[in-house]
C-alpha cells in the first residue's frame, strides 16, 4: 500500500497571510496615516511655529498700544509727537545729524 501524502494545511496558510496583511496595514496606518506618528510630529511643529508667531504679534501689539497711549489726549509725550511729525514731514531739528 502506498503511503498517504501529507497536504500542506492551506487554511492555516491563508489565515496567517490575512493576519500578516492586516497587521502590516494597521502598522502602516499608525505611522503614515492621517492620525499617525508623522502627522503628529508635523502638527506639533506647526503648533510651535504658530505659538512663536503669536508671541511676536503680542509684543508688536504691546508696542503699538504703548505708542497709542503716549500719543493720546490724556498722556501726551512731546518727544514722540515731535519724532512722528518729523518722520511724516521728512524734516529734522537743527541739532540733529542725518546719517545715510
Amino acid at each position: 500500500m502506498a503511503a498517504p501524502t501529507k497536504r500542506p494545511p492551506i487554511g492555516a496558510l491563508i489565515y496567517f497571510a490575512i493576519a500578516f496583511a492586516a497587521g502590516t496595514y494597521f502598522t502602516f496606518a499608525a505611522v503614515e496615516g492621517d492620525y499617525g506618528i508623522f502627522r503628529r510630529v508635523q502638527v506639533e511643529a506647526q503648533i510651535a511655529s504658530l505659538t512663536d508667531q503669536r508671541d511676536a504679534l503680542q509684543l508688536q501689539l504691546a508696542s503699538i498700544r504703548n505708542k497709542t497711549k503716549r500719543l493720546s489726549d490724556r498722556y501726551l509725550d512731546l518727544d514722540l509727537l515731535g519724532q512722528q511729525a518729523r518722520d511724516v514731514l521728512g524734516m529734522m531739528r537743527p541739532d540733529e545729524i542725518l546719517i545715510r
